[in-house]
């Protein structure tokens, strides 16, 4: 965890004048993004109708081409969005002692702090968040928030709810672009046969304040989510950028009512690395704070594995990679960081 000093910095950033040694980051021959004003269709992370009766052609297509989509008609009320953006915007508005308040322990993951890959990094980023991944959050809202944590806990408990039947339904397309269904996944048909929860999920309110140099700074910096996939909630000011080879850094503008959808690694897994999961960073704006909120939906719990779908491999394209459980892969990731997926390959893959 953070020194206080740290955290102190990390909620008073917004405040800064200069851009501090240890927040300045350096250019890399990657660093090269696709100006907005030349991005055309095909270069950029393409919207989806998800009523729209190709839906799960459209997905596979995008997902292949970017390990990302964007969803439009998806059954999130706009109101539920506005909700949970003013959520954060009242809390990140908040002095930084109130905030420290609401810290993480040692232990946990749940609370206010620092991003959890800044360790893999020399630099700092420009940004705070708020880890909702247990039941603790509540007591910290009530610590935040005496009269009100109950109108807070609830926006949150709604937006877990939603997002968890909008998961399914997309893991429902996702696979159907792979031609199998949740019947061929053991762990999948029985949650979705028993309607328990089929992953482990958590929620990230992220906050970048405005920065005197954005172009050396980094709101969170590149990375793949380790999760099966992840659903993204922007306010109006740009920020998200993904990487694709042919392009470099394309910037995903934010539009009214859609959401961004990640790839992660364990279904870069479950589809053998058919559908890659997404490099992604955020970077910060000169003038304006930028809110996002992202639901991370991971694994199924326990000594489940997570393994390439086996209706999908064969002679021709054998397991790349080993069953794994959730946890075993966090604390990989964790170890490894961006060479997680390599550890994970099956050194001579065979049938």
């Amino acid at each position: 965890m953070p020194s206080i000093v740290e955290e102190i910095c990390i909620g008073n950033l917004g405040s800064l004048q200069t851009l501090p040694d240890s927040f300045a980051w350096k250019p890399t021959s990657g660093d090269s993004v696709l100006p907005s004003s030349a991005t055309t269709v095909e270069e950029t992370v393409p919207v989806i109708d998800l009523s729209d009766h190709d839906v799960t052609t459209l997905i596979g297509n995008a997902c292949k081409t970017w390990g990302a989509f964007q969803i439009a008609n998806h059954g999130i009320s706009q109101k539920l969005l506005d909700d949970i953006e003013s959520l954060c915007k009242t809390f990140f508005d908040m002095p930084s002692e109130r905030k420290l308040e609401a810290g993480s322990s040692d232990k946990g993951v749940s609370g206010y702090g620092e991003p959890r890959i800044s360790p893999f990094f020399e630099k700092k980023m420009w940004s705070e968040g708020f880890t909702i991944a247990d039941g603790s959050y509540r007591n910290q809202f009530r610590t935040t928030w005496p009269h009100e944590y109950t109108k807070y806990c609830g926006i949150i408990e709604e937006y877990e709810v939603e997002m968890e039947k909008l998961t399914r339904r997309l893991l429902s397309y996702l696979l159907g672009s792979l031609g199998v269904t949740m019947d061929d996944i053991e762990w999948a048909k029985k949650s979705e046969n028993s309607g328990s929860e089929m992953g482990r999920r958590s929620i990230r309110l992220n906050y970048y304040p405005v920065c005197p140099e954005p172009e050396r700074a980094m709101g969170l910096a590149a990375h793949t989510d380790s999760t099966i996939l992840t659903i993204l909630h922007q306010s109006n000011t740009g920020g998200l950028q993904v990487f694709r080879e042919e392009s470099g850094w394309v910037t995903v503008e934010p539009v009214r009512g859609v959401l961004v959808v990640n790839i992660g690694d364990l279904f870069h897994i479950l589809s053998n690395g058919k559908i890659p999961s997404v490099v992604h960073r955020a970077r910060v704006n000169h003038t304006r704070s930028r809110i996002s909120v992202v639901y991370l939906w991971g694994g199924p719990a326990g000594d489940v594995e997570i393994a390439p779908i086996s209706k999908i491999v064969g002679p021709v394209g054998p397991s790349l990679y080993r069953p794994i459980t959730w946890n075993e892969y966090l604390r990989i990731k964790f170890e490894v960081f961006d060479k997680a997926l390599d550890a994970m390959r099956v050194v001579n893959p065979t049938n």
